[in-house]
């Protein structure tokens, strides 16, 4: 992760770690980071935005059901199919205490020593990153409960990043945060008008969902 006044901001492929299409896509638009969401479920780590529903064969998102009886994408598959050159930025997911654990054993063993960030809403998972050098940890704030508790978290002998829904800033929230953490990067960038707001407001980089808007801003070197 370049530093906060590199000059260019960090551009994130949002959630295209989840699929190898959208990964390839993603490669191959000269992204900073690609970013995944990660899921412990019976013992195996599993790459996907959609939770489980119980006992019921489907896994579901707010607008979408599909089979949960299909072949899933594991962060083993993510990791041998990314290339070497890829930074990943994995947002966990869910509240499982091991997820941190089993994510590190399987970091070492297939790319032991190279950068990654990671990012969850649910911060006691964070914890464990705190003391790794090739880590950027970020605190993701998605509620103005989340954003009044951010304080809390601070140590201080260092600063942490943030990841925040674009809903939650304003320039003063920004100048808020702005002491508080390395890096401010929010998500839910829709247009280029949205993006180049947020970036003129003094944030560090872009997590965007839509391809097309990540390859002008590639383009555009904003």
């Amino acid at each position: 992760m370049r530093p906060p006044d590199s000059g260019s901001p960090i551009l994130i492929a949002h959630r295209a770690g989840n699929d190898p299409i959208r990964l390839r896509k993603a490669e191959s638009a000269g992204v900073d980071l690609i970013e995944c969401d990660l899921w412990l479920y019976h013992d195996r780590l599993e790459v996907r935005h959609e939770k489980t529903a119980g006992p019921l064969p489907v896994l579901w998102d707010r607008w979408s059901l599909a089979p949960g009886w299909r072949s899933r994408w594991t962060l083993t598959d993510l990791l041998r199919s990314a290339s070497h050159s890829t930074e990943l930025f994995f947002d966990l997911k869910g509240w499982n205490a091991r997820l941190p654990e089993l994510l590190l054993a399987i970091i070492a063993e297939e790319m032991p020593d190279r950068p990654f960030s990671v990012s969850s809403q649910n911060w006691e998972l964070l914890r464990p990153f705190r003391t790794i050098p090739q880590v950027t940890t970020f605190y993701s704030i998605g509620n103005p409960r989340q954003l009044r508790a951010f304080p809390g978290q601070i140590e201080p002998s260092r600063k942490i990043s943030v990841s925040i829904h674009s809903k939650l800033l304003t320039p003063s929230t920004i100048a808020y945060l702005r002491g508080r953490s390395d890096h401010i990067i929010p998500w839910k960038i829709r247009t280029m008008a949205h993006a180049q707001q947020l970036l003129a407001w003094g944030v560090d980089g872009l997590n965007v969902d839509d391809p097309s808007l990540l390859r002008e801003l590639v383009r555009k070197g904003t």
